[in-house]
């Protein structure tokens, strides 16, 4: 296993557009991450569901209806993935991709995020907890719950909705994730402050890392995307000489960029031994949690 001292993460704020082409897109995607690897970030994050942006390279007869755009997006997927690994090496950076549907062996639609390495590695993470519009757009629950091995150290993913529920990211933490990643798609500030609180409790429960990243801006010819708020943050427990908020960085609302900031592995592990509260360690000591000690599938991405 892994063990990093220090990780500089760089969490994108993601405005959902209009490409008129597969160019366009790729030359937009290909500029996001050149910036976000010139800001000296190991570790990219976009948002969950910026892969419904490509609906729009179909037409507005395709995009704006709700099936055929995830049709088209999911069809999209091996392309996409591929895509972002070919500027993971460029960079020499590891991405979260974009989360969007794919096509699960059972023919459902799934909500899928992928972490590519530069050394062309690909861990995906379906989404577990479904929202009640996907459950209405005929999105399906996934899983397992992963946690993937690579050179940064050990990394889940929280699929936005997930971040709300304790035990999928203790899970992953009970495997040995110190980091949590946690792609976010909102329609309303409330279910940003959501997202946003079930990082900061995550990362306080856990005595880890939670990064998170929103797709933002109105997109109207999109049933799935056409309203986004939200601003990227980076999380670490509330601690005396950690983090008096919890919060190590956070964009401004709505504001197209990335945000980034270093995070102190060395120092977060100190803190289940020798910090104020010892979150991760008294877990056990709760009523009932006898029935939930599981932990994530770990897979190698080295």
């Amino acid at each position: 296993m892994t063990f990093r001292k220090t990780l500089t993460v760089a969490s994108a704020q993601y405005p959902i557009g209009e490409p008129k082409s597969l160019f366009e897109w790729q030359d937009k995607v290909a500029e996001w991450v050149a910036d976000g690897a010139n800001s000296g970030a190991e570790l990219l994050l976009f948002p969950e569901y910026a892969a419904m942006e490509q609906a729009a390279i179909h037409g507005i007869e395709v995009a704006s209806d709700l099936r055929r755009s995830l049709a088209a997006v999911a069809e999209m997927a091996g392309e996409r993935v591929a895509f972002h690994a070919a500027l993971a090496k460029e960079h020499g950076v590891h991405i979260l991709v974009g989360s969007g549907p794919v096509i699960g062996s059972d023919e459902r639609y799934l909500n899928a995020a992928q972490l590519v390495t530069p050394d062309g590695n690909i861990g995906e993470q379906t989404k577990l907890m479904m929202t009640p519009f996907e459950r209405d757009w005929g999105i399906s629950s996934g899983g397992p719950a992963r946690v993937f091995e690579t050179s940064l150290g050990r990394v889940g993913i929280v699929i936005c909705y997930d971040s709300e529920f304790p035990l999928i990211a203790r899970s992953m933490a009970a495997a040995g994730a110190e980091l949590l990643l946690v792609p976010s798609c909102t329609e309303f500030v409330s279910g940003y402050h959501r997202v946003r609180t079930g990082a900061l409790a995550r990362a306080l429960e856990n005595q880890i890392a939670c990064v998170t990243s929103p797709t933002i801006g109105d997109a109207p010819w999109s049933p799935a995307v056409d309203r986004n708020n939200g601003a990227a943050g980076i999380f670490v427990p509330s601690e005396h000489g950690v983090s008096d908020s919890g919060a190590l960085a956070e964009g401004g609302l709505n504001s197209p960029g990335w945000v980034s900031a270093t995070i102190d592995f060395e120092g977060l592990r100190r803190l289940r031994s020798a910090g104020e509260m010892r979150n991760f360690t008294d877990w056990a000591l709760q009523p009932g949690v006898e029935d939930n000690g599981s932990s994530a599938e770990v897979i190698s991405l080295i």
